[in-house]
């Protein structure tokens, strides 16, 4: 599991007593697909009581970074890392996770690197201007030579020159057209791979990649459509705070990438809901990429109280 550098991240933690008392309210467009993967460590797993429910775990928050899509979007832009810790805090405390406050670092498991923002897509690339210029410059069968004059059974040594001039500079312009075109498709497939590792979509669409010549090929090109739209994201990474604290030590415990689409989309309502659908894979392997349209309804969070850390025996 790929670790960042999150040392800087330690000078910039939250302490999150007061993110966990939020009240939050959204509605969730109806249809819009919600897009989780979650994956954890072999080493890691949560602890539980004798009554099988889990063992509260304590964490502090840090502001990983945000990520800002290719046009300026308030809905997300404009939302603070504390805003959004505030948000994330309350499924968190349904997992079980609560916030260390102002206790003893020596009593902090874990620390939960926040990202959010938006991902530039690819899908507007065949309007683009290396596309419109391929189009423009097809080239066709050659200008046929000018007739002959009246009386007279050959063509002119200029005419035939000036064709032939003509159609070079028509395969020069198609030539270069068409590497500048092969040029964008290769940016494009880097930046739709990038993409598709940031969302969690790389292993699904290696996976998918055998059944496009088959009957189930809609299925590969959903999840090419998708990591090509513009999407909103949050990603959650847990890290041992004991290692990093102590040792120094990026021990990366599990990772939660959560996405929905911008088209059609207002980030700060569906959010909440957002959060709430990938909460219950806080921690635990989501067995691949789940995707899941957010069902139309409200989403009412009340106050959440710290539960404080149970010691483990």
């Amino acid at each position: 599991m790929k670790t960042p550098d999150v040392t800087r991240g330690l000078c910039r933690l939250i302490v999150t007593a007061a993110c966990c008392a939020a009240a939050t309210r959204a509605r969730a467009d109806d249809g819009v697909i919600t897009a989780v993967y979650s994956l954890v460590s072999d080493d890691y797993a949560r602890a539980r009581l004798p009554d099988g429910s889990l063992l509260p775990e304590s964490y502090t928050f840090g502001e990983g970074g945000h990520l800002a899509g290719p046009m300026r979007d308030d809905s997300v832009d404009k939302l603070s890392f504390l805003e959004l810790a505030k948000i994330v805090a309350v499924p968190l405390a349904e997992q079980k996770y609560v916030s260390a406050g102002e206790r003893d670092p020596n009593d902090t498991r874990i620390l939960i690197m926040i990202y959010w923002g938006k991902t530039s897509g690819t899908e507007n690339s065949s309007s683009s201007v290396a596309f419109q210029n391929l189009q423009s410059n097809q080239v066709g069968p050659p200008p046929p030579p000018p007739p002959p004059p009246s009386g007279n059974n050959h063509v002119s040594p200029g005419s035939a020159n000036a064709a032939a001039v003509e159609q070079s500079a028509r395969e020069n312009a198609f030539s270069g057209a068409l590497a500048a075109v092969s040029a964008e498709n290769n940016l494009r497939n880097q930046i739709d791979a990038q993409n598709a590792a940031l969302l969690g979509y790389d292993g699904e669409l290696a996976a998918s990649a055998s059944l496009e010549m088959t009957a189930f090929r809609l299925r590969h090109q959903d999840l090419i459509s998708e990591i090509e739209e513009n999407r909103y994201l949050v990603v959650l990474m847990a890290y041992d705070f004991q290692e990093l604290w102590k040792h120094k030590k990026h021990k990366l415990l599990w990772v939660t990438r959560m996405s929905v689409r911008e088209r059609g989309t207002d980030f700060g309502k569906v959010l909440p809901a957002m959060v709430k659908y990938g909460s219950q894979f806080f921690g635990k392997d989501s067995q691949g990429l789940l995707r899941k349209p957010l069902p139309l309804g409200r989403v009412d969070i009340g106050d959440v109280k710290t539960l404080g850390v149970v010691p483990e025996k």
